[in-house]
């Protein structure tokens, strides 16, 4: 029987950074994960919540919350990166590891700059950096499960080398199953004109963690016209409240359903910079309507519980 978990993460509260102003404190984030009914969360960028284990492992308990996933970013193509990635998944990998969670996602480095859209490196890899990444990340998998014991779950992003259905594809057909699976982010491969269900049923086998995201297809086609760089896209609301916008979830479920895996899905809304009122409303409404997609591996957390933040 297959098993959907689903989740929040620190994105859906506005939350890119360690630290920022714009940003909601830790505290308030895991307040209201709670009253909006989830159970389990990501790390989010590394340094947001507390990286003492101890100290983490108390605020998650005092919650009822449990942790899925932690996050770091790579750029394997590039011949001179591993020392700096594997420095990233140290720190990562030991905290998701000593927190229980069993999966860290890796995401590629976008080749042009987040906001001025600015090309950092070419778009496209060679047939030889190609390679070097694949490699590098069945290296940076199997280096990962035997000293922490946690799964690579590879995430495509938009404005990076892996983003497109095409690239992802390319992408798995080139790494090892045993080390490299594939977070699918619903959102991004949208935005970036991919088939979610296609992949789901191309690649069954090698989809081991989902990140649930819609788009505003009207904003990502302008965003496409116009050459809009990343940031700029979610500022004007490219990625949306489920469920104004695309993929549809409930067929997506229902054939991640179908392979019979024991998965997580979590939530993501990427809303940086957002009122800090926002997103306890969003993901109430989110919660509401996953529950609603009669999808019946879906598990969420047994019931909404009260927090200290709700009595304020």
């Amino acid at each position: 029987m297959a098993s959907i978990r689903v989740g929040t993460a620190p994105d859906s509260w506005g939350v890119w950074f360690p630290n920022d102003a714009n940003q909601v404190p830790y505290t308030r984030f895991l307040d209201e994960v709670v009253a909006a009914g989830y159970e389990w969360i990501e790390l989010g960028p590394y340094g947001y919540l507390p990286t003492n284990p101890i100290l983490l492992q108390d605020e998650l308990e005092a919650r009822g919350l449990r942790l899925s996933a932690g996050t770091v970013s790579e750029r394997l193509h590039q011949s001179d990166s591993w020392n700096a990635v594997w420095d990233q998944v140290t720190e990562v990998a030991a905290l998701t590891a000593a927190l229980g969670g069993q999966h860290v996602v890796v995401l590629p480095e976008m080749w042009r700059d987040l906001y001025t859209g600015a090309e950092l490196e070419p778009g496209e890899l060679t047939t030889d950096q190609w390679k070097a990444k694949t490699a590098g990340v069945d290296r940076l998998g199997k280096a990962m499960f035997e000293q922490y014991g946690v799964h690579l779950q590879y995430h495509p992003h938009a404005d990076s080398h892996v983003a497109t259905e095409q690239e992802i594809t390319r992408f798995l057909e080139g790494t090892d199953p045993d080390y490299v699976n594939l977070c699918l982010d619903t959102g991004h491969v949208s935005y970036c004109g991919g088939d979610n269900l296609a992949i789901i049923n191309r690649h069954p086998e090698r989809i081991g963690y989902l990140h649930l995201k819609q788009v505003n297809p009207e904003i990502v086609a302008r965003v496409h016209a116009e050459n809009l760089p990343f940031s700029e896209a979610v500022t004007l609301g490219a990625m949306t409240e489920p469920p104004l916008g695309v993929p549809e979830f409930p067929p997506l479920l229902e054939a991640v359903e179908r392979t019979g895996a024991d998965i997580f899905a979590i939530v993501e809304q990427d809303m940086y910079p957002c009122p800090p009122d926002a997103p306890l409303s969003i993901a109430r409404r989110t919660r509401t309507h996953l529950g609603g997609c009669g999808v019946r591996s879906l598990q969420f957390a047994a019931e909404v519980r009260r927090t200290p933040h709700d009595a304020h």
